[in-house]
């Protein structure tokens, strides 16, 4: 069946569909990554947002349940260049396309995402709009530049969950391999482990509640990845996840040690409600922020967001950890920013810079116990330069300690 997706600026691309049919629309970015296609799927970060994927064959290895990042995906569309008719992978399940039908997803192939993704970075993101029933081109074009803007759009509420509920599931046998110091370090909950011997699986790290404290840490869940509760889980922590809307009130009476805000979809300005949480608890317990997170906790620091141009979506993005004198290669998935003037300004301290265009990827502020990445140390299935960030802030919300330079300069 043939599909076209228009662009607001008027280009038509053409293609064969998969998947779900139908007409949505959505925010067009691009992803650079090579690898792990499920988990782009499957982040609740682009809800509202139609991805193409740049590298060229895309489902080659089909999908399964295991490495879902979410109960399922949110995306408006999945655009590829080429897709294997067959997938070949001793994990799989089921195939891309499959996938695409179970969840209501529109999929599209055999289009230039080379020319595609040249005119977003020429351009910036556009809203588009993918059909497999309009074949009128004016419409299509009509109805892209009528679709909701990304500035303005609190997305979270589509992702977030109703209900608070206990989070138990460690990596497990997907615990990073001891490649990196940091890695072996945040793999292991502070100690050792043995390498694995070529080919075999990563062995599942010790229980660090074993030998110490098992400390309480809260997850604000704004459409947080799974990989960042099992990473709390792998550090030894108590994980108890509430919806984006939990009032401070009720996020106080389950007496945490530490709060962490992870990624989600949107533009972080208009999540005005968490804002005002996370503003109240400010200074009262240790707070980690990852992406939308991260942003969040500028806002409610007084600091300011921005657009970025096509945002950061990829897995290869080198940042500079200022404080550890060190480049650490992350994965990355945000259209938006923190304005570093305005977060300076209300004193917090820069720790993490964007090699590519010089945006802000980190920043802490010790007075108010709060650390932050733009970035996913999380990511699955990579890199783990960044997975230490876990082992340092559950020390922290363990045994009390400051966050400053030196936590990140490990």
């Amino acid at each position: 069946m043939i599909a076209r997706l228009a662009l607001e600026d008027g280009a038509i691309f053409t293609g064969v569909s998969f998947g779900a049919a139908g007409t949505r629309t959505g925010e067009v970015v691009f992803n650079t990554a090579m690898a792990g296609y499920q988990e782009v799927f499957t982040d609740p970060s682009y809800c509202g947002q139609i991805v193409v994927m740049t590298y060229p064959q895309m489902g080659n290895y089909g999908v399964n349940e295991e490495d879902f990042e979410s109960g399922r995906p949110y995306l408006s569309g999945f655009v590829v260049k080429e897709l294997p008719p067959r997938p070949s992978n001793y994990r799989a399940t089921a195939s891309l396309p499959n996938l695409c039908a179970a969840h209501g997803v529109l999929g599209l192939a055999g289009m230039d995402t080379r020319a595609l993704t040249r005119r977003i970075r020429i351009y910036g993101a556009l809203r588009g709009v993918i059909s497999t029933e309009i074949a009128d081109e004016l419409e299509l074009v009509r109805l892209a530049t009528q679709s909701p803007p990304m500035e303005g759009s609190n997305l979270v509420t589509q992702v977030s969950p109703s209900e608070p509920r206990e989070w138990s599931e460690p990596l497990g046998a997907w615990t990073p391999l001891p490649t990196h110091p940091g890695v072996r370090a945040a793999a292991t909950g502070g100690g050792e482990r043995g390498a694995a011997a070529v080919g075999e699986p990563p062995r599942a790290a010790p229980a660090a509640a074993a030998v110490e404290r098992q400390p309480h840490v809260v997850a604000v869940d704004c459409g947080a990845k799974h990989n960042i509760l099992r990473n709390l889980v792998t550090q030894g922590c108590r994980v108890t996840v509430v919806p984006a809307d939990a009032p401070p009130g009720a996020i106080r009476e389950l007496r945490p040690d530490g709060l962490v805000l992870g990624n989600g979809p949107g533009d972080p300005a208009a999540v005005t409600g968490t804002i005002a949480t996370v503003r109240e608890l400010l200074g009262r317990l240790p707070i980690f922020g990852i992406c939308l997170g991260h942003q969040l906790l500028g806002l409610a620091l007084g600091a300011k967001t921005y657009k970025l141009r096509f945002g950061h979506h990829g897995v290869n993005t080198p940042v500079l950890n200022q404080p550890a004198g060190r480049v650490e290669i992350t994965s990355q998935n945000h259209g938006f920013a923190v304005d570093i003037p305005s977060l300076e300004r209300v004193g917090g301290l820069v720790t993490h810079v964007n090699l590519n265009d010089r945006s802000l990827e980190g920043f802490i502020h010790p007075d108010k116990q709060v650390m932050a990445v733009q970035y996913h140390p999380e990511a699955s299935p990579g890199p783990h330069d960044a997975a230490y960030l876990f082992r340092q802030f559950a020390a922290v919300v363990r045994t009390g300690g400051p966050i400053n330079r030196d936590l990140l300069a490990t």
